[in-house]
């Protein structure tokens, strides 16, 4: 609303230019009318004046023309044209003291934050697929001993509850795209990662506390062909999957290992760093 105190000054200014207009500048011009109209010296002798013909009529100015429209004009007509200003004003104030009536609880922002926390809330839940039984993991246990079933763990609980969403809608997408994909392993503990950083085919470069896995943060995921999980990356199949991957984790921000310089194409974890991560999740 802040043109409306330009309207208010304009009306004032109008006003105002009126007033000096067709009554003090009116005013003024017919106090020097009568000062010239009257002789200064009495005791002149009448001087004789040639008779000319008077010049035309001019419409009166200042106060005359006024009193002269005034006259001229129905009052009926009269009143709503010299009423229409100060209505004109009245409105403008009201208008402009209107905000001052809002609720201060109201605030059109924190309105909009609470839409979006509400439709977060009634968004639908994406549940985690049922497991796959041990005999899907076969080839890519034997291809990687440290994928068995009693050293990886596949438990969806023991994530992070809003990374698991993340991680749920991608492979959603992934299966639209023709690779259906299973969890390979989520939470980590330490003590396995240090073991997986340490071993004699290295997994990883993170040792224990490092890696986003002991938080929940990160998932390990591959891609399945026929009831059965493909983890080699020299499979043609396997490896647009693990591409198909990227480009689904990158638009859904997250963080893809396929681009770190010791590839992990399977995996995906929250994006940012470890320590703002946790950070945020201290203030919640």
């Amino acid at each position: 609303m802040f043109f409306v105190p330009l309207i208010v000054a304009g009306i004032v200014l109008l006003l105002l230019w009126l007033g000096w207009r067709f009554f003090l500048g009116g005013a003024r011009l017919q106090v020097e009318r009568a000062t010239i109209a009257t002789p200064t010296d009495l005791a002149c002798e009448p001087v004789d004046i040639p008779a000319v013909d008077a010049p035309p009529s001019r419409p009166l100015s200042g106060a005359g023309g006024v009193f002269a429209w005034m006259k001229a004009w129905p009052v009926g007509m009269l009143l709503p044209m010299l009423a229409l200003p100060l209505v004109a004003a009245v409105v403008a104030i009201t208008l402009h003291f209107g905000g001052y009536h809002k609720d201060p609880q109201f605030v059109p922002s924190e309105y909009a934050h609470g839409n979006q926390i509400r439709q977060a809330l009634l968004e639908e839940k994406l549940v985690p697929p049922p497991p796959l039984p041990p005999s899907a993991f076969v080839d890519a246990v034997a291809e990687k001993p440290q994928l068995a079933l009693d050293k990886a763990d596949r438990d969806w609980a023991r994530m992070d509850p809003a990374f698991v969403q993340d991680v749920l809608r991608v492979m959603e997408r992934m299966k639209a795209r023709g690779f259906p994909m299973v969890l390979l392993e989520g939470y980590r503990s330490a003590e396995r990662q240090n073991k997986l950083a340490g071993g004699s085919t290295k997994v990883t470069q993170a040792k224990g506390g490092e890696s986003k896995h002991q938080y929940g943060l990160a998932a390990d995921l591959a891609p399945v062909r026929g009831g059965k999980v493909v983890i080699s990356e020299r499979d043609p199949w396997a490896m647009q999957a693990y591409n198909a991957l990227g480009e689904e984790a990158q638009a859904a921000g997250l963080t893809w290992g396929g681009v770190w310089s010791f590839r992990d194409y399977g995996h995906i974890e929250r994006a940012g760093s470890l320590r703002a991560l946790l950070s945020q999740r201290n203030k919640k």
